[in-house]
């Protein structure tokens, strides 16, 4: 495997285990307004677009149910308390952005959950080796993934360009958002989505752990 000087990072099933989190605070959101509840697996397969998205996928009928903006406000008021709980970086990924932090590698995290949330999580984790990091805010006029727009910004913030670099996902719109941006992608195993889902949207380049991304091949 290639080595690169920058690195763009997802978060959520790839730096950070963050479903359990999730899970809780949209079913807790849900109880609220006596909707029904799912299982943490289901959860699994609504997130990766976005929390809004996610909601949409979560509450009877989406954004077409009359209760929807005030359930998807209690998930945000929940998840802003709650997102430390349970969540925790995978095995390995300290010590792999250690790792590329040594040798003098840029890294930056780019994701679809909301933007005070991304910073923050980041600011808790990996506050020595992540330098940039950018969820959704379209209200800056920066659109969510798979637009290019939250790793071209990133590239700006780090004061690099896409030369050299390389983005690092575990979903379909992860493999969309490289795709759009110019940039190849590596694909992880161990986060959202298995290697068969990935395969079939267009993932050729895979690692199982953290560690992979420091070999070269």
């Amino acid at each position: 495997m290639k080595l690169y000087t920058t690195y763009i990072f997802d978060l959520d099933g790839t730096l950070l285990d963050t479903l359990g989190d999730l899970a809780a605070s949209v079913n807790a959101a849900l109880r609220t307004y006596h909707l029904p509840e799912h299982t943490v697996d289901e959860v699994r397969m609504m997130v990766g677009n976005g929390v809004r998205l996610l909601m949409e996928r979560a509450v009877p009928d989406g954004n077409g149910n009359p209760l929807f903006e005030e359930v998807f406000a209690a998930f945000r008021r929940h998840y802003m308390e709650h997102a430390l709980d349970t969540t925790r970086p995978y095995d390995g990924i300290q010590e792999t952005l250690a790792a590329l932090k040594r040798r003098g590698c840029r890294t930056a995290v780019v994701s679809n959950k909301f933007d005070a949330a991304t910073k923050e999580l980041c600011r808790h984790f990996f506050s020595d080796t992540i330098d940039v990091a950018i969820g959704e805010n379209e209200a800056a006029g920066i659109r969510k993934k798979p637009m290019p727009d939250t790793v071209i910004e990133a590239l700006r913030q780090l004061g690099t360009g896409s030369d050299d670099a390389v983005y690092v996902g575990d979903s379909d719109v992860d493999i969309a958002t490289a795709r759009n941006s110019g940039l190849p992608c590596i694909s992880v195993l161990w986060g959202f989505r298995d290697r068969s889902f990935l395969q079939a949207h267009g993932g050729t380049c895979f690692v199982s752990h953290p560690s992979e991304l420091l070999s070269s091949m």
